[in-house]
């Protein structure tokens, strides 16, 4: 059954409340976890449900009645967030005591909405912003609306400031304000909702124009979660620092700062606690865009956006289009009656106050909205920057001689940093016009200047190149320390292996073993001078790292509280430091013991010299082969980036018939200019084809293997690759912005995304390593004090000189190596990088990182928007028409007017339309008094050439119709019902006469066919088999969605029909409270939580929707990969990539699991082996025990069997790795 007609409920409306909270500093995961333990704990059991949005930065909650805001708000506040908005369904604020006073002392009243629209969409967060940051209706002195426009709205703010005085502005807020804009348009339903309450909150620091710098920087040294913890707690102590994430395989680290000079004190502070850091940018958050002094291009060229107010028809907008087209400074202007605005192109920055004039002079109302450079707008879509590297500065002067040879591109260019001798580099800004000004005409002119200079183009080293470089240094480091310690372990082994175990006696032997000094064998000498240079020079790695932590940890000026340094402290390295550093100087103990007491007998097993050397080999051994396993992890990206081509061919003179082919490197190309990209190569850039044809594959970044055909007016992609003939390809996209770009910067963003399950990882590594030193010391004591009491055997003894001391000793250093934080912290991290990149071959962007791997791995229910995601989208067809005038020139009229009115709407089933009509007719007609109701339909007045031929028409769906009390015809009907069974969308035509009283009566009736995708319903069914429920929602009505649904398989009764876009988002709340999880057999605890929700639909249009569900999946978003919403963005538009990405997050978190349960399983047998639980069974005559060398051999295949594990995703092997579903 259909429940289009259902009205969602939520579970219990009248017991709980919802509450949604703006915060000005909601940055990431870890502040969502925080917001939510701070709410749970202010307020208990009150609040149900949490849901901070790191995309919008609001926090929605539900809680009971009896909670209060107050303390809520209090809880934020302590937490450090700031909250500048809330809003509460509940309308009672009155514990709330926030004085909205601006300046003058007058508060701002909580009153009904200006529009319906407001509350209407008051459950979209997106569009919350604009209505917490607008000023109440209710009256106010002109100088507070002015302030509080200018204070929340960035763009009037700079434009005001530099452009307008405060009087003109206050002119411009005055006259917005009183126009009379009650015309119903596209953004204000007729429907009133009850407004929620609230309350604008003032902060000593407004939102809008707090500013954050983002400093990436490339950290070295980093081997597990406690060096990112340490990392982590060192810069957050820091006033100047808002957020920090660290990124241990990648080896970089993210910080947010409040003041930009402070980026050198972060890697500053980075190396004061012992690792390498160099920085590789710093961006500005606060603007998402650079803004140009000398804007290129025509720099007098503006575009003005207004508000008219009085207009009634489309009439008056041709008016007010054709009188200011008559201003010769005007270029261009739009009218937009729906909106009540237009938009102006014009010249000269000083006649922005004409155009109000003109427009009043007309007999309008207008208010002057903005003013923006068209040189900056051209700017801010193919602005590129660079870096030129000029070589052969010899003198003082040549910097000047380079910045002078630019002079004449001044209006085209800016230069953001001059070269001198020391950083031959400039750094410049311009827009490319190809052919005539590019990168090439720019090298051209510096190396003109001088007959010394060359120059090109300068590329800094990428994050992952810095990162690879400082994994490459650190994996020498290791390996050089490795090849010395196995060069001692050699001789170690036959010294203190060989011959003191396995060789018979000999005179060698005896030689060896025979005391050099008391107690004291010459064996034991060698060791010694073998095993102190691979303690202080290969162990050194270890002890360096330890010794900064600690000086970091207990330095003064410390702001680590003093009980929390002693149970929070050191990383992996003070362990591997602690175990080498027992053996070696309680070895030393003992020689020192010996040569004092001056034993009579030597007893080789009171010493642990070559326990030094091979604990080291081992150790470092691991950490090699760790380092070198977890740099793969990151190889797909990797790859994706070595897809650009280097080199293109650019076709010189295009157009004309001197074209030449030349070869240049591909970061001398421009936006504008032409390339051949032959057979077997990539184009350089994002362009569109311009002449010729051919087969791309794009396997590369979709994952589909089928070849795409490619004509003049088709987009291809850098990274992809031309299969046919050579064709010619027109750059389009700017540096830095193609579709590969992109997806690298996604996935790479996807990545420092943390799953959940890693909070516990770092909870447990955070206070591992003084829990193993607990341990160890326990264990020492407890068998010191066994020994020494007479509790166990006399025979347990196996050491001749320190005793009980000694035979303890073993024990602990044991549990001091075989401890590993390192497999626990590499769980999650190493499945989710191999993950993002298996994602990623398979065309599926992982924006949310391992917390969208998480919860799609626990998707329960799946819903499709029907238009584009079930079916073709595109461009529909009108299939079949009923055209009821009879009269060939009313049946002109009806069609031409038809044709005009859908001209007005961007929707699919209008396009369809156009297209009809234009086949039909080609009159024209002039339309007045148009009117939109979204979702249902347009209705306007047809201007006939005398007013008996004028009718009022309306276009719509049956609702529209039933609202006119349109009679239908039961052969009409009978119509409608067959359309709609065969899935196919409907459109009514009505119209009346102008000038008479007679009612609305059927004039036309429409099918509009939009085919299903070939694929869906395999896709629906391969979905069902795995156990995941399928809904379908719909904005059509109920019979054609339930017809849709019946040929895709779906269920009658999981069908939403005619949900119109604002209200889908609260579809998947319905389903999200109502709709149970899979049971799973006898799981009583998953068959009482609610449903996941994974929503599949448009990456744009669908947009709060996505970001209502569990997991949101944009599909087709092609170029646009970038500006998602969602968790996940499908790059290809074939649906079987939803069934992959389900069936891979369940692989990728069933392996985080694996990992890390196979990381504790590990630790919770290893520890109580090498403390000795096990020492009083005996084996084949030996005590079971895990000495100190083969406690570090384990220790280091712990931490490398967690990346091996994840490596193996990527075998194509079920139950080993992530193999492709077979769907029939």
């Amino acid at each position: 059954m259909a429940l289009s007609n259902r009205r969602p409920v939520a579970a219990g409306p009248s017991e709980t409340v919802s509450s949604s909270f703006l915060l000005a500093n909601l940055h990431c995961p870890t502040c969502v976890s925080t917001i939510k333990s701070a709410l749970h704990e202010s307020c208990g059991e009150l609040v149900k449900w949490v849901s901070p949005n790191v995309v919008t930065s609001v926090v929605t909650v539900e809680h009971a009645p009896e909670a209060s805001l107050q303390q809520m708000r209090k809880a934020l506040d302590e937490s450090g967030f700031e909250v500048c908005g809330i809003s509460t369904s509940s309308g009672d604020i009155s514990d709330l005591d926030l004085d909205l006073d601006l300046e003058a002392g007058e508060s701002h009243q909580n009153g009904q909405s200006s529009s319906d629209s407001s509350n209407a969409n008051m459950g979209n967060p997106v569009s919350a912003f604009s209505r917490w940051f607008r000023p109440s209706e209710s009256p106010s002195p002109h100088s507070q609306k002015t302030r509080a426009h200018l204070e929340n709205c960035e763009q009037c703010r700079s434009t005001v400031g530099t452009e307008l005085d405060e009087k003109r502005a206050l002119e411009t807020v005055s006259r917005h304000a009183n126009l009379d804009l009650r015309k119903p348009t596209a953004s204000s339903p007729q429907t009133s909702i009850p407004p929620k309450s609230f309350i604008a909150i003032e902060t000593d620091e407004d939102v809008s124009t707090q500013r954050l710098w983002r400093a990436t920087l490339a950290v070295g040294g980093m081997t597990c979660a406690s060096c990112a913890n340490m990392i982590i707690e060192g810069l957050r102590k820091h006033d100047w620092v808002s957020n920090v994430n660290v990124n241990v395989l990648g080896n970089s680290a993210t910080v947010d700062l409040k003041e930009k000079d402070k980026a050198e004190e972060v890697v500053q502070a980075i190396e004061d606690l012992g690792y390498e850091a160099t920085l590789d940018s710093v961006t500005d958050l606060s603007q998402n865009q650079g803004k140009r002094k000398g804007p290129p291009g025509n720099s007098d060229a503006w575009r003005a956006t207004l508000a008219i107010g009085g207009m009634t028809c489309a009439s008056c907008a041709n008016s007010i289009t054709r009188e200011m087209k008559k201003r010769s400074w005007i270029k261009d202007i739009t009218v937009n009656l729906l909106t009540n605005s237009a938009t102006v192109d014009f010249e000269g920055r000083a006649n922005a106050d004409k155009l109000v004039d003109a427009i009043e002079d007309l007999g309008f109302e207008g208010a002057l909205d903005a003013v923006v450079s068209l040189a900056q707008e051209a700017a801010e879509g193919h602005e590129r920057t660079v870096e030129i590297r000029i070589d052969g500065l010899y003198c003082e002067h040549c910097p000047d001689r380079v910045t002078k040879s630019l002079a004449g591109f001044r209006r085209q260019l800016e230069v953001i940093t001059q070269p001198t001798r020391k950083r031959p580099i400039i750094k410049l800004s311009y827009v490319p016009d190809a052919p005539s000004f590019t990168i090439r005409q720019i090298l051209a002119a510096i190396e003109a200047s001088d007959p010394g200079f060359t120059a090109s183009i300068y590329h800094p080293p990428s994050l992952e190149e810095r990162s690879k470089q400082i994994q490459r240094k650190h994996r020498i480091q290791i390996l050089l320390r490795v090849i010395f310690a196995g060069m001692v372990c050699i001789p170690s082994f036959v010294v203190g292996i060989l011959y003191m175990s396995l060789l018979p006696d000999s005179h060698s032997k005896h030689f060896l073993m025979s005391p050099w000094t008391s107690g004291i064998s010459r064996a034991q000498i060698a060791l010694f001078i073998m095993a102190t240079p691979v303690y202080f020079f290969a162990a050194d790695l270890f002890h360096r790292r330890a010794i900064k932590e600690i000086r970091t940890l207990w330095r003064r000026g410390s702001r680590v509280p003093i009980i929390q340094r002693f149970y929070r402290f050191g990383s992996m390295n003070t362990l591997m430091s602690l175990g080498t550093t027992i053996a070696y100087i309680s070895s030393v103990s003992q020689m020192i013991a010996a040569a004092v007491y001056q034993a009579e007998e030597v007893n080789d097993s009171n010493f642990y010299f070559d326990s030094v050397v091979f604990l080291t080999f081992f150790l470092l051994l691991g950490r090699l082969i760790e380092s070198y396993s977890k740099s793969r992890t990151g190889d797909a990206v990797e790859m994706l980036g070595k897809l650009r081509p280097t080199t293109a061919i650019l076709v010189e003179g295009y157009g004309t018939e001197k074209e030449e082919d030349v070869v240049v490197k591909a970061d001398l190309l421009d936006f504008g200019d032409v390339v051949r990209v032959t057979h077997g190569a990539s184009p350089p850039a994002d362009g569109t084809v311009v002449r010729g044809q051919s087969n791309f594959d794009e396997s590369s970044l979709t994952g589909e293997s089928r070849l795409v055909k490619k004509a003049v007016g088709d987009e291809v992609f850098s990274g992809t690759v031309n299969k046919d003939t050579s064709l010619l390809v027109c750059i389009t996209g700017a540096s830095g912005t193609s579709l590969l770009d992109q997806i690298v910067n996604v996935v790479r963003e996807g990545q420092t995304k943390r799953a959940p399950i890693e909070q516990v990882a770092d909870l447990m590594t955070s206070y591992f390593v003084p829990v193993v030193t607990l341990i160890a010391v326990l264990t020492w004591i407890i068998w010191l004090s066994l020994g020494l009491s007479g509790r166990i055997p006399s025979h347990y003894l196996d050491v001749t000189s320190g005793g009980w001391v000694a035979f303890s000793l073993q024990f602990a250093i044991s549990v001091f190596v075989v401890a590993c934080p390192c497999g626990l912290a590499l769980a999650a991290p190493t499945a989710i990088f191999v993950g993002s990149g298996l994602a990623a071959k398979h065309g599926i962007l992982a924006k949310g990182g391992g917390e969208a791997f998480e919860k799609a791995s626990r998707i329960d229910c799946v819903v499709f928007d029907k238009t584009g995601t079930l079916t073709v989208g595109g461009e529909p067809s009108i299939t079949d028409s009923e055209i009821y005038p009879e009269d060939a020139a009313q049946k002109d009229a009806l069609l031409a007017a038809l044709k005009a009115i859908e001209e007005n709407s961007s929707h699919p089933i209008a396009k369809a339309i156009v297209s009809f009509c234009a086949s039909q007719t080609s009159s024209r007609a002039t339309l007045d008094d148009l009117q939109e109701v979204p979702g249902k339909g347009m209705k306007a007045r047809y201007c006939g050439s005398t007013p008996e031929s004028s009718f009022d028409l309306a276009v719509g769906n049956e609702a529209f119709m039933s609202d006119f009390s349109v009679p239908i015809p039961s052969q009409t009907t009978a119509a409608l019902q067959r359309w709609k069974s065969e899935a196919k969308s409907v459109a009514l035509i009505a119209t009346k006469p102008a000038t008479s009283s007679d009612g609305w009566t059927l004039s036309a009736a429409l099918s509009i066919s939009d085919p299903i995708r070939p694929e869906a319903p395999r896709i629906i069914r391969a979905l069902q088999s795995r156990g995941t429920r399928v809904w379908m929602l719909s904005g059509d009505n109920p019979t054609t969605a339930a017809a849709v649904a019946s040929q895709l398989g779906i269920p009658s009764d999981q069908v939403i029909a005619g949900v119109l876009p604002t209200g889908k988002a609260k579809k998947i709340k319905y389903l999200q409270a109502t709709v149970r999880a899979r049971t799973g057999g006898a799981n009583s605890e998953a068959a009482s939580r609610r449903a996941m929700v994974a929503m599949v639909g448009d990456g744009i249009n669908d947009s709060p929707a996505l970001a209502t569900a569990d997991v949101g999946v944009a599909i087709g978003s092609g170029a646009d990969v970038a500006i998602s919403t969602a968790d996940f963005v499908l790059v290809k538009s074939d649906l079987r990539a939803v069934v992959d990405l389900l069936d891979l997050s369940a692989v990728v978190f069933t392996r985080i699991k694996f990992n890390f349960g196979w990381a504790v399983v590990y630790n919770c047998i290893a520890l109580p082996v090498a403390a000795g639980a096990f020492y009083p069974i005996m084996s084949n005559g030996q005590h079971v025990r895990l000495d100190p060398v083969w406690a570090s051999l384990a220790m280091a295949l712990s931490s490398i069997s967690v990346v091996l594990s994840s490596l193996a995703l990527r075998v194509k092997v079920n139950g080993i790795g992530y193999r492709e579903r077979r769907i029939e």
